[in-house]
């Protein structure tokens, strides 16, 4: 096993440990903090509903994230080639990017409705940005050197683009990329929450309103889960593509 994994999992165990003694010898109440083994219980005795729960969670997350990685990174590489578009889209994209998700979602649920497809476009949204804003700027950080040696063999912008600039910006693809597992899954969750009858974020709200804390926590626990499984599989592709720096 992996040090750095082993050393995780243990820390993670101590710190479950921690948390069950400290609530059980305080005798926290549970709607303030319940204990792990509560949690895990619930989990499993709520575990129908919640896998329903989290696959959609997970369908909204993995579709957008899908669609927002493939078209942030055409936005970057077309404004890493077209220098005056660049410079006219780039500070609005900044200054759209720069207000909360939580001010957007609205919209999408009025424009595309409670369904699937208001998450769906709210994570490829967001996650557009993210891949968009790190390719862009890998993109661009090549030697200068490097890009006229290339043009002195006759190489055109497409050919530097495709030689050069994209496996040098691969490490800032990658980075946005798995930035990104974890935000598609906040966000989704955050305007499920806002709009549907369906998800882990619709869980959440329904258990809030019913004063059932501890099926909100095994809904957090579920999601956890699987954002650390989306941020480990995009994490072990980061391995194998960027393989020179490991």
């Amino acid at each position: 096993m992996n040090t750095a994994l082993a050393r995780g999992l243990g820390g993670g165990l101590l710190l479950l440990v921690l948390w069950e003694a400290v609530v059980r010898l305080a005798a926290v109440p549970p709607w303030i903090l319940p204990p792990p083994s509560g949690i895990v219980a619930t989990t499993w005795s709520a575990r129908g509903p919640l896998l329903d729960a989290g696959a959609m969670t997970l369908f909204e997350a993995v579709t957008g994230y899908g669609i927002g990685a493939v078209l942030g990174l055409m936005l970057a590489m077309l404004l890493a080639l077209a220098t005056p578009l660049r410079k006219l889209v780039l500070p609005m994209v900044v200054v759209v990017n720069s207000v909360p998700v939580a001010a957007y979602a609205p919209l999408a649920l009025l424009w595309f409705g409670t369904g699937a497809l208001s998450k769906v476009v709210m994570v490829a949204f967001i996650v557009g940005f993210t891949v968009f804003l790190n390719a862009l700027d890998g993109l661009l950080r090549v030697d200068p050197a490097a890009v006229s040696l290339l043009r002195s063999f006759g190489a055109g912008r497409l050919g530097v683009l495709w030689r050069l600039r994209l496996p040098t910006a691969l490490p800032a693809i990658m980075v946005g990329l798995r930035v990104s597992t974890v935000r598609s899954m906040i966000v989704a969750i955050v305007t499920e929450m806002l709009g549907s009858q369906k998800g882990l974020g619709w869980t959440i709200f329904e258990a809030v309103l019913q004063i059932d804390f501890l099926r909100v926590w095994a809904a957090i626990l579920v999601a956890s889960l699987i954002s650390l499984g989306c941020f480990a599989a995009v994490s072990a592709l980061e391995r194998r593509v960027v393989f020179w720096r490991q």
